[in-house]
């Protein structure tokens, strides 16, 4: 999976979020795009996403046999960890595993079970989403965004919500569970992206 990006920018009203922005994403590599809070982070990864329009330029998804996929199929490609992005809040845990899995499998057949073993809430199997805090939901958002069999994961500020434990849990799984898989993520926190040899400044493109 390669991503191409060709001058693309946000205009929200009369005001530039991100213009200019010219990079190419290579498959299996880890990038992080990097500025201070309101510098257009989550705009440019969502607008990688698919989430929100470019408002000029271009860009453009490749598969690993070099056919141009659609982009009304790019979502098939891809899994979303961010704070903007809500679990279905009337949902068990189980049930919101099991929707997850109908349409992003995970990797190597993990059953629910062993999914909620993962991010170490199989206590909460039974409970509604709503009730739980808002490191729990964290720890989903995160677990789905590392297990589903997708060429590429976003992973928008990490580790928002999580206390120490949660950060820790995050910092062991993130490089083991994305081998081969395109990771862009979102930061200004070092110690979420430590990994990342690719780092790239939102600040240029303005």
């Amino acid at each position: 999976m390669r991503i191409t990006v060709e001058k693309i920018g946000k205009k929200f009203i009369k005001e530039w979020i991100v213009r200019n922005a010219s990079f190419e994403l290579a498959a299996g590599e880890k990038y992080v795009f990097v500025g201070p809070n309101g510098s257009g982070k989550s705009t440019l990864l969502q607008l990688l996403t698919g989430v929100i329009p470019v408002s000029e330029g271009k860009i453009a998804y490749t598969d690993v046999t070099g056919k141009e996929i659609e982009t009304d199929h790019w979502y098939k490609h891809l899994v979303i960890a961010a704070p903007y992005l809500e679990l279905i809040e009337e949902f068990t845990l189980r049930e919101q595993i099991e929707f997850h899995n109908k349409f992003k499998p995970f990797k190597n057949g993990i059953s629910a079970r062993d999914f909620e073993d993962f991010i170490q809430l199989p206590h909460a199997s039974g409970k509604i989403i709503r009730h739980f805090s808002s490191g729990m939901k964290q720890r989903v958002k995160l677990g789905l965004a590392f297990l589903s069999d997708v060429p590429v994961v976003f992973l928008d500020e990490p580790t928002t919500n999580l206390d120490v434990q949660g950060i820790n849990w995050y910092l062991d799984h993130v490089m083991d569970n994305t081998q081969n898989q395109l990771v862009l993520l979102g930061s200004n926190v070092q110690q979420e992206y430590e990994f990342c040899k690719n780092i790239i400044s939102v600040s240029a493109f303005k």
